[in-house]
C-alpha cells in the first residue's frame, strides 16, 4: 500500500510512497531478532509484546560496538560521512557484515553540546542521510542544531546502505501504470502478474539481504551507531515509519532511551489488513478536507461553491474511471500517458501536505478540462521518486522489502481482496478499491515474514513524546493515541489540523513544545493540543 515518509519542507513535494510496491502498508510489525510470542488473526490486534534485549552487549557483537568511524567530507558543505558495519544476521554475526551509510553535522554552538540527535524521515525506504543533508541538518531550529550533532544512518537496504534492488526504470514505469482497480478476471491476472514480477525481481537481485531488512534489525543497527558515537542514550526524532523504528528501539533498549520524538505515529499492534483499512480511511478524511477547500476556490474542477465533499469524491471517481478507459497525454518524454493508476497516485501524493492542494487543483484542472496530464504525472513521479531520466530511487523496493518481512501479508489471494472490497470502499469511496487491491502485494513475496503485530511497552524508558495530527492521511490520529498509551512513558502531543506529521510545518505551538523537550528534556503536559 502507500507508504509514508514525512514531508520535506523544501519543494518539490516529497511524500514518498507507492501503491503497488508496498502492500503490507507503510509500516509493519516486529521482525527477526524480536521477542514476540503470539500470532494475531488477520483483522485483530495482537497480544504479543516486544520484550527488551539483555542490557549487556553480547561478546559476539563487541567488534561492532567498538568500531571507529572514518569521517570524511561527503560533498555537502558542513557534513561528514562514514561507513559503519553491522552484522547481516544478528543471530549469526560471524556470517558477514552489512555496510551502512552514516552522516553527521556537528553542533554549531553556542551552548553546551547535548550529544547526538539521530533523525529518520520514515518510509520504510526513505533515506535518512538525504533527509539530514537536505532538511534536518539545515532546517531544524537553530537552537537544536547548536546543541546537538545532527546524525543519520540509512537503514539496511535503503539508499546508500546496500540498497535492495528489484526492477529497472522501464520495468518500474510499467509497474506503476498497472491497473489497480481490475474490472474482470483478465485485469486481475495482470495485476497479480505485476506483483509477482516485482517480487521475483527483488528475490533475484537481493536474495540474501532481503531476509535481513527488518525493523528490529534496523533498530539494533541504531544502537550500534549510538555506542560508536559515544552516547550513553539515544536522542531521536522519527517521523511516520520512523516512529515505528524509534518505538522498536525503545522496546528493545528501554534503558538507553534519551529524548525521543515520534511524529506521525504508527501503531505496532495492528495487522497488515487493519493498517491498510485505517490508512484508507485516513486518506478519505484528508480528501474530504481537500474537497471542502477546493470548492471554495473559483474554477475548482471537481465542483462549484456548495458542492458536498461526497459529490466532489464522486466527480473525482468518475474522472478516474474515464482515465481507466482512455488515458490522456502527459507530455512525457518516455511516452507515458496519464491513466487511472498514475492519476490516483498523484492525487494521493497531494494529500500528505495541504500546501500541495493548490498544485493539485491546477493539475486536476489541466487534466479534466484541457486533457493535459502533465501536472498529475509530476505529482506521481515525485511520490515514486522517479527522476527526469526515468530512474527510480530504491524507495519502493526497500519499502516492500521491509513491510513484507515485518508482517504477514494483508491478503493471500485475489478472492480475499474481493471479499474485503466493501469494507475498504466504505472507508473511502474514492480510494478504497485501489487501496484494497494494493494490499495484495506481499502475498507473492519470495521471503517469508518474520514479524507479527505486537505491543511495545518499553518499560523503564525515559519520557517519550508521541505526536499525532487529527487529520493525518497516512498515519491516522488513533494510531498516535494507541502508541502513546502502549508506551509506559508515552506522552501524546496533538496537532488539530491537516497533513502528515506536525513538527517543522509552521505551527509554533507544536514546534516550541518539541524544541523545549529536545533542549530541556521536559515533555509537554499530558493532553496538550495545538491548532
Amino acid at each position: 500500500m502507500y507508504i509514508r515518509r514525512t514531508h520535506r519542507p523544501s519543494r518539490p513535494l516529497r511524500t514518498s510512497g507507492v501503491l503497488l510496491a508496498a502492500a503490507a502498508l507503510l509500516i509493519s510489525g516486529c521482525s527477526s531478532g524480536s521477542s514476540t510470542t503470539a500470532t494475531a488473526t488477520s483483522t485483530s490486534t495482537a497480544d504479543a509484546v516486544l520484550a527488551a534485549l539483555p542490557s549487556s552487549t553480547p561478546s559476539t557483537l563487541a567488534r561492532y560496538y567498538g568500531q571507529k568511524l572514518n569521517w570524511r567530507p561527503c560533498g555537502v558543505s558542513g557534513f561528514e560521512c562514514a561507513t559503519m558495519k553491522a552484522p547481516l544476521d544478528y543471530a549469526k554475526p560471524a556470517t558477514g557484515d552489512v555496510r551502512l551509510a552514516v552522516a553527521r553535522k556537528k553542533a554549531t554552538g553556542p551552548g553546551k553540546r547535548l550529544g547526538s540527535l539521530m533523525v529518520n524521515p520514515g518510509g520504510p525506504g526513505g533515506s535518512a542521510v538525504g533527509y539530514l543533508q537536505q532538511y534536518a541538518g539545515i532546517g531544524y531550529p537553530a537552537e537544536v542544531r547548536a546543541r546537538y550533532d545532527m546524525v543519520a544512518v540509512d537503514p539496511r537496504g535503503v539508499a546508500r546502505s546496500e540498497p535492495v534492488e528489484c526492477l529497472t526504470g522501464r520495468q518500474m514505469d510499467t509497474f506503476t501504470q498497472t491497473d489497480t482497480t481490475p474490472d474482470d478476471k483478465k485485469e486481475t491476472g495482470q495485476l497479480v502478474d505485476a506483483y509477482k514480477k516485482f517480487a521475483d525481481g527483488c528475490g533475484r537481485h537481493s536474495p540474501v539481504l532481503l531476509r535481513h531488512v527488518s525493523t528490529v534489525e534496523a533498530a539494533r543497527d541504531m544502537d550500534i551507531l549510538r555506542a560508536v558515537l559515544g552516547d550513553q542514550k539515544l536522542t531521536y526524532v522519527g517521523a511516520s515509519y520512523g516512529t515505528f523504528l524509534g518505538a522498536t528501539y525503545a522496546g528493545l533498549f528501554p534503558q538507553r532511551v534519551g529524548r525521543m520524538v515520534l511524529d506521525g505515529a504508527m501503531d505496532p499492534q495492528l495487522t497488515a489488513r487493519k493498517l491498510n483499512e485505517d490508512q484508507t480511511a485516513g486518506f478519505e478524511t484528508a480528501f474530504q478536507s481537500f474537497a471542502k477547500d477546493c470548492v471554495r476556490h473559483s474554477g475548482c474542477p471537481l465542483g462549484g461553491a456548495g458542492t458536498s465533499p461526497e459529490q466532489v469524491g464522486k466527480n473525482l471517481k468518475a474522472f478516474f474511471q474515464q482515465l481507466d478507459k482512455a488515458p490522456i497525454p502527459a507530455g512525457d518524454a518516455d511516452g507515458r500517458k496519464l491513466g487511472e493508476a498514475l492519476a490516483t497516485t498523484g492525487v494521493i501524493a497531494a494529500m500528505y501536505d495541504e500546501a500541495a492542494w493548490p498544485q493539485l487543483r491546477e493539475a486536476l484542472t489541466a487534466a479534466m478540462k484541457e486533457k493535459d496530464g502533465a501536472g498529475l504525472l509530476a505529482l506521481s513521479d515525485s511520490y515514486y521518486e522517479r527522476d527526469a531520466d526515468g530512474k527510480y530511487a530504491n524507495l519502493m523496493f526497500a519499502n516492500a522489502a521491509v513491510n513484507c518481512l515485518d508482517l504477514p501479508a494483508a491478503f493471500a489471494t485475489p478472492d480475499q481482496v474481493e471479499k474485503a472490497l466493501p469494507a475498504f470502499e466504505k472507508a473511502s469511496p474514492v480510494f478504497g478499491e485501489g487501496l484494497a487491491w494494493a494490499s495484495l502485494n506481499c502475498a507473492y513475496w519470495p521471503v517469508k515474514p518474520t514479524g507479527e503485530p505486537h505491543h511495545i511497552p518499553a518499560k523503564g524508558a525515559a519520557p517519550i513524546l508521541v505526536v499525532g495530527t487529527t487529520r493525518d492521511p497516512a498515519t491516522p490520529y488513533p494510531w498516535a493515541q494507541s502508541l502513546a498509551s502502549q508506551l509506559s512513558s508515552g506522552t501524546l502531543l496533538t496537532y488539530v489540523g491537516d497533513g502528515h506529521t506536525a513538527y517543522g510545518r509552521g505551527n509554533a505551538c507544536i514546534d516550541s513544545a518539541i524544541d523545549r523537550y529536545l533542549l530541556q528534556g521536559t515533555p509537554p503536559p499530558k493532553g496538550k493540543r495545538c491548532s
